[in-house]
């Protein structure tokens, strides 16, 4: 599923609404393909989540985005300016906040901010004025006169962004900006970034937190071993890697599992797949079948006298689509059947 572009939700985006347009790109060391033949673009005011396992090709993406590598072959373009031959331009437009990114312990919040300030250039006046409103985006005006050095990770990570935000970029790029941050700090991360989704940003966003991420993004796009795997709304890409589905059926007692198992094996797709909690007396199996077919099997549990609770779908999430994707990838596959549920999956925490 190589070379997809990732469109608005509608369907509706056009070339002049895709602030970030890469195609073909390539990155070799030698012999080796880092970036192999990438080509996606992402439309103003969304959020792309770009996921893949160490080494996928993530970082190497991003580096060659905001001008800190050149590509072997092909183009990335932000607003229409080359990452490459437009280096002073595209540094006015990207906000890039990396995994382990510098601060100066010794440093106010202020003073901090006011440093960069005048590293993007900003005249002394508009610089006082523009601190006060990426702390107040942030919400982090109450650290004004903070030192650096006293807060902790989930508000460096805040002042790391309002850093970021100083020159106004029109896309921002963080690296794992919910790594490391406690539950409470996670859920104000979340709600910060769709604000500057709402404010017209345009995000792409790296994490090894999949659940978290699911939460913000338009987007995903998942790569592995150098190439584009999948990309598009989680639901797409649910539909293009496999027709693989799961049920779970909840039935009213233990003993009634016996009878259920043998009227649920010709409707799962690997009768050896099918799992069993007997305290909840509960049934899960993939198919391949649809609610047609579905509802023959609740036919034939409701006539074989078992009275059944609940039977329902499972949703796939995205570390669903994650695993099933680069699984697939790993043994040159175009596809895969989707992993069981199972806990949270580490895709990898900065290096890409």
């Amino acid at each position: 599923m190589n070379n997809q572009a990732v469109k608005t939700a509608d369907g509706k985006a056009t070339h002049r609404d895709n602030v970030v347009e890469i195609s073909g790109l390539t990155k070799r060391y030698g012999e080796f393909t880092a970036l192999n033949d990438l080509t996606l673009t992402v439309a103003r005011g969304r959020i792309l989540g770009l996921i893949g396992p160490n080494g996928a090709g993530k970082t190497t993406t991003i580096k060659i985005l905001v001008g800190l590598a050149k590509p072997t072959s092909g183009t990335a373009l932000i607003d229409g300016a080359d990452c490459m031959r437009d280096a002073r331009k595209i540094k006015r437009l990207v906000g890039y906040l990396p995994d382990r990114f510098g601060s100066y312990d010794n440093m106010r919040v202020h003073e901090y901010l006011d440093f960069f300030g005048a590293a993007y250039g900003i005249p002394r006046r508009k610089r006082v004025k523009r601190i006060a409103e990426v702390l107040e985006i942030t919400a982090s005006t109450y650290m004004h006169d903070r030192y650096v050095a006293t807060l902790s990770h989930g508000m460096q990570q805040r002042i790391g962004i309002a850093r970021t935000l100083l020159h106004d970029p029109a896309v921002l790029i963080l690296d794992e900006p919910a790594n490391g941050l406690d539950p409470k700090a996670r859920v104000e991360m979340r709600e910060l970034l769709l604000s500057l989704a709402a404010m017209g940003k345009t995000l792409i966003v790296t994490s090894h937190i999949l659940p978290e991420l699911s939460r913000i993004c338009d987007m995903v796009a998942i790569i592995s071993h150098g190439k584009l795997r999948a990309a598009g709304t989680l639901a797409d890409i649910m539909k293009t890697v496999t027709q693989t589905r799961w049920i779970e059926i909840h039935l009213d007692k233990e003993e009634a599992l016996p009878t259920a198992i043998p009227l649920v094996e010709p409707f799962a797709l690997h009768a050896d797949e099918i799992t069993i909690s007997q305290a909840e007396s509960v049934l899960r199996f993939p198919t391949q079948s649809g609610e047609s077919d579905w509802g023959k099997l609740l036919s034939n549990l409701v006539s074989a006298g078992i009275v059944v609770n609940q039977f329902r779908e499972i949703q796939t999430d995205l570390e669903d689509a994650f695993l099933s994707v680069t699984e697939a990838a790993d043994n040159g596959q175009e596809t895969s059947r989707p992993s069981r549920k199972s806990g949270q999956v580490a895709v990898g925490e900065s290096n890409g």
